[in-house]
């Protein structure tokens, strides 16, 4: 279980990118649809990380909140399903409602997403504002498995209230840590340090 996180992300003030992807059902889902008037929150995840099982009913209570706020949130699994076959779309419905998630959880089939994303690891967590600015970009709290600290999503919690109340990005953000994004062979991107 080795950690990952990515040298290069978007900037902050970067507007969000474009997307249009396909829950396990087949449903499209587009970034209109999914953000909210205050903003929206991007989660890359999947289904077998053990850093993502370690958050996963935590980000649920923490999605509901942020909805209840006017933020969208939405989920990516972009890992290569053919070498990792427990990340298939036909298991993210399963995985999705063992842990509550009532939002969106999408496939990024051809990876293009993650890569537009800068995304490194599961789970890697993205804010924007209302104006879909990129305001946090970073872990969602500093638990992880096996380190016995709560998982309680300070980080990505204290960022949602910033955006909300139209405060500026905050300092100090750490960037997330956990299981890399399993790129298809051949297709990891150059943004590794």
């Amino acid at each position: 279980m080795a950690e990952v996180s990515s040298t290069r992300t978007l900037a902050l003030g970067a507007r969000a990118p474009s997307f249009d992807l396909a829950d396990a059902a087949g449903k499209r889902f587009n970034l209109a649809s999914v953000r909210g008037q205050n903003g929206l929150v991007v989660a890359f995840v999947c289904n077998h990380c053990p850093f993502v099982v370690h958050v996963a009913r935590q980000f649920a209570i923490f999605a509901s909140i942020a909805r209840e706020q006017g933020f969208g949130v939405v989920a990516v699994n972009s890992n290569d399903v053919e070498r990792y076959p427990q990340d298939a779309p036909e298991q993210m419905a399963a995985f999705a409602a063992a842990n509550a998630w009532n939002f969106p959880y999408l496939f990024d089939a051809d990876q293009s997403v993650a890569r537009q994303y800068f995304a490194a690891c599961t789970p890697d967590f993205y804010l924007f504002d209302a104006d879909l600015k990129l305001t946090y970009c970073g872990q969602f709290d500093d638990s992880r498995p096996g380190n016995g600290k709560p998982v309680t999503g300070r980080d990505l919690r204290r960022a949602l209230d910033a955006a909300l109340f139209q405060q500026p990005p905050l300092p100090g953000q750490r960037p997330s840590s956990g299981c890399n994004i399993k790129w298809k062979p051949g297709g990891e991107p150059d943004y590794f340090g």
